[in-house]
């Protein structure tokens, strides 16, 4: 296979097994790697290029550690990075935005505080005008948000600028009216018998503590072990919407219980 560095992670993997554990002993920032739901929302998304500044080194060091694969190295796309070719990963609407039209948001301290930045993100993305561009800037790549936010017509660019330091790039390209998910009609109602269904086939887990995105990562990962026929009881202190449009697409169902201020139950389960 012939690779160059906008070859996504995804690709390396899927194309051989051992190309996990060679990309892996590159950089300790890549032992996330190991935890397939984060492989499976950030990989398809990384190329080389973009893994090799989280990772703090370089592309020529992942060509170095993958040939002994057997994979070939495009050289006249990958061993020469020049400003022309770099330009190139661009996209369009980021090309010609001038200053008075990139609307910048730093969630940082939001998310060092433990608290969850999506409200503020969504009245800022509200408040976006024609031609301007969200650039949200954080400690590592928004998947959540980025999917949410496709779902809604906005296209997005990653820039890793160095291993804690993420943008992100909004730019709206349609005008279709957002999908909303109707969380209220997923608090009420069926609780008690939904817990009576699952009665000795619960598995609990408390996320209150973590920082995020590991709540959502957390759960994930667990509900991809957990045997189908059971439900995962989760202690939350918040609604989580970026976990519940991903629950959405996963085919799970979820009933919500608000207990109190920054406390919230959640059930999740597949149905029959």
């Amino acid at each position: 296979m012939v690779i160059n560095e906008q070859t996504k992670i995804s690709v390396l993997i899927k194309h051989h097994p051992d190309a996990l554990e060679s990309i892996i002993a590159l950089s300790p920032d890549f032992n996330k790697l190991r935890n397939p739901i984060l492989r499976a929302l950030m990989a398809g998304r990384t190329s080389i290029a973009m893994a090799a500044k989280v990772g703090g080194c370089k592309p020529e060091d992942f060509f170095a550690a993958l040939q002994p694969l057997g994979f070939e190295i495009d050289s006249k796309t990958s061993m020469k990075t020049t400003p022309e070719t770099s330009s190139q990963t661009i996209p369009d609407f980021l090309k010609a935005i001038t200053p008075e039209q990139l609307i910048a948001f730093d969630v940082r301290s939001i998310l060092a505080e433990g608290n969850d930045p999506l409200r503020a993100i969504q009245d800022k993305v509200k408040g976006l005008k024609q031609g301007e561009v969200l650039k949200i800037i954080n400690t590592f790549e928004p998947v959540p948000l980025i999917k949410l936010l496709e779902r809604q017509g906005y296209q997005s660019h990653v820039d890793y600028i160095e291993p804690a330091l993420v943008e992100t790039y909004f730019y709206k390209t349609t005008n279709e009216a957002a999908p909303t998910l109707d969380v209220g009609s997923t608090s009420i109602g069926d609780w008690d018998q939904i817990l009576q269904r699952f009665e000795g086939k619960l598995v609990e887990i408390d996320v209150r503590h973590l920082e995020m995105p590991k709540p959502m990562m957390t759960i994930l990962e667990t509900l991809e072990t957990m045997p189908l026929e059971n439900a995962l009881y989760v202690h939350h202190k918040r609604i989580p919407v970026f976990l519940l449009t991903e629950l959405k697409d996963r085919k799970f169902d979820f009933r919500i219980k608000e207990v109190a201020e920054g406390e919230v139950n959640l059930l999740i389960f597949k149905n029959a």
